[in-house]
């Protein structure tokens, strides 16, 4: 097992869900750390370009000599390397794999039905969008009361793994529902999870890496704004 002495560093940007990852996992263990933003509508970093040379993206844990890339792994890592109280990812062989593969589904599925909401071209386009989101919610809710088993949290008294792959993507889903006008998450069709979400965003861990809505807002409207207006044909970064 790695040595937990050492620096540690984040890099990555405030914006990315992802980062938002690695940092709640840090805070969650008490470890302290340097954040290093990123600019990538500036051009990517050497640092970034010689810590992940394979994908060239964030987030970066560097840990003394180490690098870490791809947020879950970073967050098993992290899990790992610092062992004390609080566990994030389960112990129980079963309730871990759970965790990882619902992960994996917002990973895969959800966030980017998500992301389809903005860039969806035409009013039908839109509303299919929000359909395949909710669709995604509904069974995130269920997923919720079998996890958490009543408690508060999917890790069940306090924030988990799949707290951490679902929260991050809090602050875009309020992004979603301010530029929609629809109530994503509410007391009809997902109440445990609109009560998880508050929880979530209030604990010490996230609250102060969470970015303000508005902020958010502002920026997603940039992000696309630049691709739409990009010619065909360039592709993305």
């Amino acid at each position: 097992m790695a040595s937990s002495d050492g620096e540690v560093k984040v890099l990555g940007t405030w914006s990315s869900p992802f980062v938002m990852r690695a940092r709640i996992a840090l805070n969650l263990k008490s470890v302290s750390h340097e954040f290093l933003q990123e600019r990538l509508w500036e051009g990517k970093s050497q640092l970034l370009l010689k810590s992940n040379p394979v994908h060239k993206k964030v987030p970066v844990l560097i840990h003394g000599h180490n690098t870490i890339s791809e947020s879950l792994i970073i967050v098993q890592y992290i899990d790992e390397v610092w062992s004390s109280a609080p566990c994030i990812l389960p112990s129980q062989p079963h309730e871990r794999a759970t965790a990882r593969f619902w992960a994996a589904y917002l990973d895969e599925k959800w966030f980017p039905s998500m992301r389809a909401v903005g860039m969806a071209e035409g009013e039908d386009a839109r509303r299919a969008a929000i359909g395949q989101v909710e669709e995604g919610l509904v069974l995130l809710e269920e997923a919720f009361g079998e996890c958490s088993k009543g408690r508060p949290f999917f890790g069940g008294d306090r924030i988990g793994y799949l707290d951490i792959a679902f929260g991050c993507f809090l602050g875009w889903l309020r992004v979603t529902e301010k530029m929609t006008g629809v109530m994503l998450l509410n007391e009809t069709n997902t109440p445990r999870l609109l009560k998880w979400a508050h929880r979530f965003c209030s604990d010490d861990a996230v609250k102060d890496v969470m970015p303000e809505t508005e902020k958010l807002a502002e920026f997603a409207k940039m992000i696309m704004s630049r691709v739409k207006g990009a010619a065909p044909g360039t592709g993305k970064s």
